[in-house]
């Protein structure tokens, strides 16, 4: 004879798979879970690992910049060296100037010429003084252009001063500096240049 089946089956077979997938619908979030927590783990040490580095970082620059500092202050202080070497240089080159300039000023001022004042600025000289006559300024003009350390003579004021005939003229010139190249044509025999 013939079995026949008159329970439900269809309802427990909806039961067993409802059963398997809540199983599995456990399964899911307990694997999702220990992959979230997973990845928060290592999320966390990357963060940390990178915050390690930062920190390095961080330590590293602050001591680039002290070092910065330090080089800067070093290239001012080389910067002023340098400037301090420049000043005596120019200095030590131009120590014997003074004396070529006086023994210039001495050998080209003609009779009935007197100096009353000398000023320098950089390069150039302003010179003051009195004389006898517009002739004699001129003279002088002319003794200053052909030094080797003086030129470019510029008349500024010629004023006629007092009753004196000796001393009438008030004069201000500005004159130029120069340098005489070495065995430049009329340099006097015996005569060093800087």
């Amino acid at each position: 004879m013939a079995k026949i089946n008159l329970l439900p089956w269809r309802e427990e077979r909806r039961k067993q798979r409802n059963k398997e997938a809540q199983t599995l619908l456990v399964a899911a979030a307990l694997v999702g879970v220990m992959l979230v927590a997973a990845a928060w783990l290592q999320v966390g040490k990357l963060i940390e690992g990178q915050d390690a580095r930062n920190d390095l970082l961080r330590t590293e620059i602050r001591i680039a910049d002290e070092k910065m500092k330090e080089i800067e202050s070093l290239e001012r202080t080389r910067q002023t060296l340098l400037r301090r070497k420049e000043v005596i240089e120019q200095l030590q080159s131009d120590r014997s100037v003074m004396v070529h300039l006086f023994d210039e000023l001495v050998r080209r001022t003609p009779e009935g010429v007197r100096l009353t004042s000398i000023k320098q600025t950089g390069q150039q000289l302003t010179l003051q003084g009195l004389a006898e006559s517009n002739a004699r300024v001129s003279e002088f003009m002319r003794a200053l252009d052909q030094s080797r350390w003086l030129g470019n003579a510029d008349l500024s004021i010629v004023e006629a001063r007092g009753e004196d005939r000796r001393q009438r003229y008030q004069f201000t010139l500005a004159i130029n500096l120069k340098k005489p190249s070495e065995g430049a044509e009329g340099a006097p025999a015996g005569e060093a240049t800087p």
